[in-house]
């Protein structure tokens, strides 16, 4: 029998011709018609519909927004325009056929599957209509692929009805009650994703990207992603910087043929028109915050299963929000727990986790989180906001970069990661580092890197050249994704020092005779975040170098002589106080790579039988001018220092967070102006906020004797570090005047 998926009288003609030459002895039945006596065992039932193709456009078979203006749908053309369509474009209208399946095996399917008192006849048209999918996505492509009849699905399913006949015990509500809230909730969130609306949603907010950035993307893994996708679920977890994330790798994966993913984002975003078209394009709107509603709760992990047990692809910004500094934020867990919890729902099904880094050259929307991290309110979005963003995206800001990193099955790392709370959060981490480990170094954040590291000066183009040389052989020597060289020297350089100049970044002075360039007054905080994308590249390396300082300037207390193991839990120490800034990987993995930085260094190191401070001392003024410390580290312990001098004086006062980093803002723009804070960029709620947890976590918030005892302490070691940097300065000044 060929089960008919037919909406019209044309449609079930193309079907039944379509029978007639393929399965000549074949009953056709529109499966609306089918009824209980249609269902012997023995019955082969052969799913079919008619696909209906748009017009071929630019090379390709797509909807434009002209279509749905004049509200036509060539994806589902009305009844009394189908006839005149198949005659006079046959090539648009055409016949697929599903995957065969005995009533005996459906049989067998349904009992385990599906709740008591479901009809099989209508279990049977859903599987009609899903295995007639998969058949139609051979022909528009997998980058189509969209979940069908979902709530049908998850409602009926033996699981959903067992999971809320628990829950309603729970609660002491009728089981009944919980399935018509769950229902009702997830009806709220579910993407009732369209093809329509998926090429609507394209051809309208492609504009947001498309003109302002050219887009790359590293293809080779991307095909090792597409093989790997055939057999198992992907989940994108980006890096978020900016509102047309999800555009740019929705852009980049359609183009490569994917699946859509299916974004989770929060409902701040669900505003007309980006709610309506979005949920209709695969975006999942759900609440910020939802921990008192368990009936929601339950909804979203139910829906969640859903998603890994088919097997659709899944996306959202770990981070909770766009980064305020250009690097990662920490991460939440929230999502995270929803996709184990619904891994553990389903026997065997996996994940697998594609860490993901985007980055541009610039990016327009820097000015309004520049003045949040300076203490503005954030505004909020609606379609004014929408409309205002979209104009400041006409202006072309170089190139958007797009990369995987080393995807790994979710399963395999909660199982390595063990049980207890920290065990989510070791996953978490494990994509951070997967994010930081894709992320290219751009030639933007460079010149960030090398013009902030000056005290209120400019540089000449020669300068600022000299000072990222030493840096690219470090990049070149570590194997990082940095930047064409081309765009870091001679022209080139120049090029890049205009483009930052253009966006006001920059201030340039040309009217003597060399042209020289600074950071911009008050854009300190702008330039810093594009040299914060690149930064973690280069922690673990001036983290060695402020060890090392230590060691040679007699600072540590060497147990039996060794300083290699002083200069190791000086690390670890150095390590504990940035660890609300960067992410770092276990203590004996976080060894291992100090090692390898300091083979970089000394090659002869491991060697040595005798490490003396005085050797030490000389392989840092070896490299006096490629050291990174106190360009990478300066702004973090100001910050630090800023937060540390306002508990102390506070005293036992109680004061709230958001008080203490209001005053935070003042103190800082103020011992930045006297010249104590040497970072103008380090002035940033952003950073305040991170030390605060720092201080949190070592217990330095209460007004205890101990709490009060510890703020003097903490203050005292952050003095520490920054005497070291301004050590470091003095040998690179040093260095510079050697070769004046």
């Amino acid at each position: 029998m060929v089960l008919a998926e037919v909406r019209t009288a044309c449609e079930l003609q193309a079907v039944t011709e379509w029978a007639a030459q393929a399965h000549p002895t074949a009953t056709v039945r529109p499966v609306n018609e089918l009824a209980a006596d249609d269902l012997h065992v023995e019955t082969e039932l052969i799913p079919a519909r008619v696909v209906w193709l748009p017009p071929m456009r630019k090379g390709e078979r797509r909807v434009s927004l002209a279509d749905v203006l004049v509200l036509s749908n060539p994806r589902r053309p009305p009844a009394w325009r189908q006839s005149s369509l198949k005659k006079r474009y046959p090539d648009r209208a055409r016949v697929v056929a599903g995957e065969p399946a005995t009533v005996a095996d459906l049989r067998e399917r349904f009992a385990k599957e599906f709740a008591e008192g479901e009809p099989f006849s209508s279990f049977v048209a859903v599987q009609a209509s899903l295995s007639a999918e998969r058949a139609e996505r051979q022909i528009v492509g997998d980058r189509y692929k969209v979940p069908r009849l979902v709530a049908d699905q998850i409602s009926s399913s033996a699981r959903f009805q067992t999971n809320a006949a628990k829950l309603a015990a729970e609660l002491g509500r009728p089981a009944a009650d919980v399935v018509a809230d769950a229902t009702e909730k997830m009806s709220a969130f579910v993407a009732t994703q369209s093809r329509l609306m998926d090429d609507v949603f394209t051809s309208i907010f492609s504009n947001l990207h498309e003109r302002t950035w050219s887009v790359s993307v590293d293809l080779d893994t991307l095909a090792d992603l597409r093989e790997k996708n055939k057999s198992c679920s992907l989940v994108f977890l980006p890096s978020h910087r900016s509102y047309v994330d999800p555009l740019v790798l929705a852009e980049v994966l359609r183009h490569e043929n994917f699946p859509p993913n299916l974004v989770l984002g929060g409902n701040n975003l669900s505003f007309w028109p980006v709610g309506p078209i979005g949920r209709r394009a695969g975006m999942i709107f759900i609440r910020r915050k939802f921990g008192k509603d368990p009936v929601y709760k339950f909804a979203m992990r139910s829906y969640l299963a859903f998603i890994v047990e088919k097997r659709f692809n899944l996306e959202w910004y770990i981070e909770g929000g766009r980064s305020r500094t250009g690097k990662l934020r920490k991460p939440m867990l929230g999502l995270l727990a929803y996709v184990v919890d619904a891994l553990d729902q389903v026997d065997e099904a996996d994940v697998l986790v594609v860490p993901t880094a985007i980055v541009y050259d610039q990016l327009q929307e820097i000015g309004a989180v520049a003045a949040e991290l300076a203490g503005a309110k954030k505004k909020p979005e609606g379609v004014k906001w929408l409309l205002n963003y979209a104009r400041q995206q006409r202006e072309y800001m170089g190139e958007a970069r797009v990369r995987f990193g080393e995807p790994f099955s979710l399963r395999k790392s909660l199982a390595d990661a063990g049980e207890g709370r920290s065990r989510l959060e070791k996953v978490a981490f494990k994509v951070m580092d997967g994010i930081n480990d894709a992320t290219p170094i751009s030639a933007t954040s460079l010149a960030g890197f090398a013009l902030l590291g000056a005290r209120d000066r400019a540089y000449t183009a020669t300068e600022i050249e000299e000072i990222l040389v030493p840096l690219l052989d470090y990049i070149d020597q570590r194997h990082l994704p940095g930047p064409d060289r081309a765009l870091c020297q001679g022209t080139g350089l120049r090029n890049t020092l205009r483009v930052l100049t253009q966006a006001g970044v920059l201030s340039k002075f040309d009217g003597g005779p060399d042209t020289v360039w600074s950071i911009a007054p008050g854009n300190h905080t702008i330039a810093a975040y594009y040299r914060n994308g690149a930064l973690h590249h280069f922690v673990d390396r001036s983290i060695v170098e402020l060890a090392m300082l230590a060691a040679a300037d007699g600072d540590l207390d060497a147990v039996d002589g060794d300083l290699f193991s002083a200069a190791q839990q000086e690390a670890l120490r150095i390590r504990d106080l940035l660890k609300f800034e960067f992410f770092f990987p276990a203590k004996d993995e976080f060894l291992h790579d100090l090692g390898a930085e300091i083979d970089l260094l000394d090659t002869q190191w491991r060697e040595l039988t005798e490490r003396t401070p005085a050797r030490i001392e000389r392989i840092l003024r070896e490299h006096a001018g490629a050291l990174l410390a106190r360009r990478t580290l300066q702004p973090f312990f100001d910050a630090q220092l800023v937060v540390a001098e306002r508990l102390v004086s506070l005293g036992p006062y109680e004061r709230s967070k958001d008080d203490v980093l209001t005053d935070c803002l003042g103190l800082g723009q103020q011992l930045a102006l006297q010249g104590f804070v040497r970072s103008r960029d380090s002035v940033s709620k952003e950073l305040y906020d991170a030390a605060y947890q720092l201080a949190e976590n070592r217990g330095l918030i209460g007004t205890d004797n101990e709490a009060l005892a510890g703020r003097r302490a903490w203050l005292a070691e952050i003095e520490v570090m920054r005497e070291r940097l301004a050590r470091i300065a003095s040998v690179e000044a040093e260095h510079a005047e050697a070769i004046a």
